[in-house]
């Protein structure tokens, strides 16, 4: 049920690239200009954690690498040379 909801949709160096951002962001009300627009950091921190992004989810689109069917190898499905 959660995963139909919340579909892993996030490739792993986005993961780790968003979760950077959020800390950032979350940073920006400790230190630096002190400005609560740091509270968007939560934002990426939690998509990132999550491994799930709504918006992803919501128009179908998706940065996690495909797995095949039978779990062995490459989804592309053509030709073996």
């Amino acid at each position: 049920m959660l995963s139909k909801l919340l579909p892993n949709n996030e490739h792993v160096i986005e993961r780790v690239v968003r979760v950077a951002v959020g800390i950032v962001g979350l940073s920006l009300i400790f230190v630096g200009p002190q400005t609560l627009w740091g509270v968007l950091g939560v934002v990426p921190l939690l998509t990132g954690l999550l491994g799930s992004c709504p918006v992803y989810t919501l128009f179908g689109f998706s940065t996690c690498p495909m797995k095949s069917p039978t779990g062995k190898g490459p989804a592309s499905g053509g030709a073996k040379v």
